[in-house]
């Protein structure tokens, strides 16, 4: 369990790095998220941030797992926000499970599916930052 929570907990470092790069926004790691339930694993600084990250890292698979998503649907819908699930199985590139109804905001639409999306990291920054520019206007 230690090497798990290693793992984990440096995945969520680099990726805090990785969307600081993409966002210019500053994630910290919730050390919260050991102590208390429904606590996503990285806060951003801008509370406009759109979403609430739970980060997976393993060796073995090729899709975002069902118990993921919901970890992450509960932490969202703590704090009135879309969940997104960020996650890389070794050799293979990082891949983010996200609402439809945040790619539709993210393009001004609307939508009420409760399926998931899977889109690349890139993807997902591009998403963060419509919606956010969105709804400053």
């Amino acid at each position: 369990m230690v090497n798990g929570r290693n793992k984990g907990s440096s995945y969520e470092r680099e990726i805090a790095h990785d969307l600081f790069d993409q966002l210019g926004m500053t994630f910290k790691r919730d050390l919260d998220q050991y102590r208390a339930a429904d606590h996503g694993d990285l806060i951003c600084d801008d509370p406009a941030f759109p979403f609430v990250i739970e980060c997976k890292r393993y060796a073995n698979g090729c899709m975002v797992r069902p118990a993921w998503v919901e970890q992450a649907q509960k932490a969202a819908k703590a704090v009135s926000k879309f969940p997104a699930v960020i996650y890389r199985y070794d050799r293979k590139t990082t891949r983010v499970s996200l609402p439809y109804s945040a790619l539709a905001e993210a393009f001004g639409g609307t939508c009420d599916e409760a399926e998931e999306a899977d889109v690349s990291f890139i993807g997902f920054c591009f998403v963060a930052r419509e919606i956010m520019a969105g709804r400053q206007t």
